[in-house]
């Protein structure tokens, strides 16, 4: 059995990007990947600006020593930049993010003059650059704004529209096809009959890919039927580029997917020391990347976090980084036989300012009940027995702040400019 590191570095190894790209209309590019760096086109903010309301002054024409007074001579407002410059002992009303008038190097906060009619009263002598954000301070133009491979979300989105940029060159959405597989499954909304269950594992799949840059092709719940099965993955190793599927990768009699895999393309490996997730199956089908998740719904999910959505950035162009751990301590014992790692389903709290992290009741992975109220996995090491209340645990946040995916800003520095 492969360690999980192990697995998950040869699985990312193996990913070959998507080429093609495409240019997304800013509001349709939540969760793409940038093709390439962009570069801020213009200075942000593209002037200087107060950065408070009050009143704008040039600091070498005032007295040595406050209080003293001043004839205020006009106004400056946002989106309405005053004509005047200051020449003299002077001041100009300013409001919040209004264009700082010309001659000026400060601003006086209004709540540190008295107001006399025309005239102010200042209390207290500014210095040059008080309460100022001067021109490209937020990011100066030809500075790199976003990283290639990385990607984008609401606050990286925010930045490129204030910048005035309004489309990005993103890679082409992953194909993914997706399937489940098992005689007793049934959608739900559908009465059951003896021996059946709903298929859920399919919809949490279909719900956590809505986070990540692809394009589903949802292939529905396939029978125990390895003719049926095969037929499925080889069609969908023509047009997918990646293919997960639920189910059929274990030993049982009913188990059909593995095999499958091995007759219609390649199986790389198939266990992973890891609870709960150990019959993971990893190979190629046609041009397709194939996935063969466990069937408890409890396995599907954690085996897809930890090795198919990586895998799934990576062949987007990404750069998965490895899951961000926490430590935290925890609250009370948890039983575990050494030999594989196991991930708890837990809820990590702020305790009086201490990290605290409890298990989320029974951990069978047929239950997602485990997953009602939790927010991260309580990571227990396979070289470890029992764990004791009140040691320190890493967990895992559960989520886009498992670490997954690069953050697609960055602050600009000299070296990014554009030249």
């Amino acid at each position: 059995m492969l360690a999980p590191e192990t697995a998950r570095e040869r699985i990312i190894a193996s990913m070959a990007p998507v080429a093609e790209t495409e240019q997304a209309p800013l509001d349709q590019a939540l969760n793409r990947i940038v093709a390439a760096q962009m570069h801020a086109p213009v200075d942000l903010p593209p002037f200087d600006a107060s950065a408070m309301d009050g009143y704008a002054v040039c600091t070498r024409h005032l007295p040595a020593q406050a209080p003293f007074e001043l004839a205020v001579v006009g106004e400056s407002a946002a989106g309405h930049p005053s004509p005047l410059a200051v020449t003299g002992a002077e001041a100009l009303r300013i409001f919040t993010g209004a264009t700082l008038p010309a001659g000026t190097d400060a601003v006086v906060l209004q709540e540190d003059v008295q107001r006399r009619g025309e005239r102010i009263v200042v209390t207290e002598r500014p210095r040059a650059g008080q309460h100022i954000r001067t021109r490209g301070h937020d990011i100066a133009k030809g500075a790199a704004i976003v990283r290639g491979g990385s990607q984008l979300d609401a606050y990286a989105l925010s930045w490129l529209a204030a910048c005035g940029i309004s489309e990005v060159t993103v890679r082409r959405r992953v194909r993914v096809a997706l399937f489940a597989t098992g005689d007793e499954l049934v959608d739900a909304g559908t009465p059951l009959a003896p021996g059946q269950i709903y298929d859920s594992n399919r919809f949490a799949l279909r719900q956590l890919l809505r986070d990540l840059p692809v394009a589903i092709d949802d292939l529905g719940r396939l029978p125990d039927d390895p003719l049926a099965i095969r037929r499925a993955l080889t069609q969908a190793g023509e047009t997918a580029d990646i293919i997960v599927a639920s189910g059929g990768v274990s030993v049982g009699d009913a188990d059909f997917v593995k095999a499958a895999v091995e007759s219609a393309g390649l199986l790389d490996f198939w266990r992973i020391a890891l609870k709960p997730g150990k019959p993971l199956a990893v190979g190629k089908v046609g041009q397709a990347d194939f996935f063969g998740l466990p069937g408890n719904p409890v396995s599907t999910i954690v085996t897809f976090l930890l090795f198919a959505a990586p895998a799934i950035v990576a062949r987007a162009g990404g750069a998965p980084q490895p899951p961000l751990k926490v430590p935290a301590t925890l609250a009370r014992a948890v039983s575990h036989t050494q030999g594989r790692r196991e991930y708890q389903r837990g809820t990590l709290a702020n305790e009086g300012g201490q990290l605290v992290v409890a298990p989320t009741g029974d951990q069978g992975s047929n239950r997602l009940a485990t997953f009602a109220g939790a927010n991260c996995l309580l990571e227990v090491p396979e070289d470890r027995a029992d764990l004791q209340a009140g040691e320190v645990v890493q967990v895992l946040l559960l989520g886009k702040d498992n670490g997954l995916f690069t953050h697609a800003s960055e602050q600009a520095t000299q070296g990014d400019r554009q030249t």
